[in-house]
């Protein structure tokens, strides 16, 4: 509550009435050994003025920083618009649209967000969106082996290029259904799968995952390797970022047949960085396998006197009753979330989402030529690129990075920790927020940083 009204005399008094002596005695049934200690840093009152200069203090603290980190989640522009009309009551306290007649709104607003992302991925149909991106792959890695019946394996090919924290939970979501995760590596000139290295005889497996373009920032071959999976009879399952396929190749689209499943996160599409979240997963396939998708699909149909109206046209109720027997557990969707990416979808269009994406990649490519002109810096992959690239250091990373912090610059995700193979590197992303100037800024911030550090 913002604002508790009671003096310790009403309590006193509601205690009295009640024939109870203390707050305490109302949670006796709390074994003592259970109960909390007591938090002696934490102030037992403060008045309205003394937090409220304490929580300035403290946000003072985290002052804005030009960030290149990227990662997995990425700093776009969003247009005011967005957030004034997510937060707007009709949608900011609306829930599972459960009831038609009483969610005419929210449904449209599905409807339009499952058309334009069946439209950007090139897929048959899409869900009404999923908790995040790597429970998103998760739950198509599930939806796989659950629409593969030609397979009898429980093996999924999985690159180690894909994200890391995606693929820790997939592990930890899948680990207990006999669900055998095999990684592929990556090239270490092109940080990508190279399809001649790919086996003749892989055996039987129900699922091969692509990341487009993959944790490094590298663009895969994605036909090629749609096609050998296909050859093997294992359905494709795509991992992308949805602002770069306004430039790329849709999953829809790749090889012979396109992929079977299209995921990922859908951060990039109006989503604040918020410390965090909450994101959102958004989730795509074809006609033939909407049966196993997870989640729900509003779609359009008219009433009675024949006026158009929108609804749920699936949604499986089991999946909230069967527990581990159900099709997903997935019980909600973050609608929120959602409403904000069709806000940001609908006000960009086609040609505003292909010219954030061009003018990122173009801005990675400025970035990219100045500072591998620098000593001590190479670039790791000879592979094309989206907005991200992986460059090697020449010295310790830790103290450079921290100097650039001190000058408000986050200049990247260290690697080290999740590939140790690849010590010193940094992957650097641009976008579209990022000005000519504050890339000079970052060069020279980097250059300063290897002289001194």
């Amino acid at each position: 509550m913002p604002f508790i009204p009671h003096t310790d005399n009403d309590v006193r008094e509601m205690l009295d009435t009640i024939g109870v002596g203390s707050i305490d005695e109302l949670f006796d049934e709390i074994p003592e050994a259970l109960r909390g200690v007591t938090l002696e840093s934490v102030p037992s009152r403060n008045t309205e003025m003394e937090v409220a200069q304490l929580l300035r203090s403290r946000a003072a603290l985290d002052a804005p920083k030009q960030c290149f980190i990227g990662a997995g989640a990425y700093e776009h522009h969003i247009p005011a618009a967005v957030w004034e009309i997510t937060t707007r009551g009709e949608f900011y306290s609306a829930y599972t649209p459960y009831q038609a007649e009483a969610s005419q709104g929210t449904l449209q607003l599905l409807y339009e967000y499952q058309t334009m992302m069946a439209g950007l991925t090139a897929m048959d149909v899409s869900n009404a969106s999923l908790y995040d991106g790597a429970s998103a792959l998760a739950e198509a890695v599930l939806m796989a082996m659950r629409a593969n019946r030609k397979s009898k394996s429980k093996r999924v090919l999985i690159p180690r290029s894909v994200h890391p924290a995606y693929r820790k939970t997939v592990a930890a979501i899948v680990r207990n259904q006999g669900i055998v995760l095999e990684e592929l590596d990556y090239s270490r000139d092109g940080g990508h799968i190279v399809a001649t290295d790919l086996p003749d005889s892989p055996g039987d497996f129900a699922a091969l995952v692509i990341p487009q373009p993959n944790f490094f920032g590298v663009l895969e071959d994605t036909g090629i390797l749609t096609d050998w999976a296909h050859q093997h009879g294992a359905l494709v399952i795509a991992v992308v970022n949805p602002t770069a396929l306004a430039l790329l190749q849709p999953p829809g689209e790749w090889g012979v047949r396109g992929a079977d499943i299209a995921c990922g996160e859908g951060q990039p599409l109006g989503i604040p960085l918020a410390s965090g979240g909450p994101y959102f997963g958004f989730m795509c396939c074809k006609q033939a396998y909407v049966r196993q998708m997870p989640g729900r699909i509003a779609g359009r149909t008219v009433d009675v006197d024949g006026k158009p109206g929108f609804t749920l046209t699936l949604q499986a109720r089991e999946q909230h009753i069967r527990r581990s027997k159900a099709t997903s557990n997935i019980c909600t969707n973050q609608g929120l979330m959602v409403t904000a990416a069709t806000i940001y979808l609908a006000l960009l269009g086609q040609e505003g989402l292909a010219r954030v994406a061009a003018a990122s990649h173009a801005g990675m490519r400025r970035l990219l030529d100045a500072i591998s002109c620098l000593p001590g810096v190479t670039v790791a992959f000879n592979r094309p690129y989206f907005h991200e690239v992986v460059v090697g250091l020449d010295k310790p990373l830790l103290p450079m990075l921290e100097y650039m912090a001190e000058r408000d610059v986050l200049a990247g995700y260290d690697l080290s920790a999740e590939y140790p193979e690849l010590i010193n590197h940094l992957l650097i992303c641009v976008t579209e927020t990022k000005t000519e100037a504050q890339l000079d800024e970052y060069v020279a911030g980097l250059k300063e940083a290897l002289e001194r550090c």
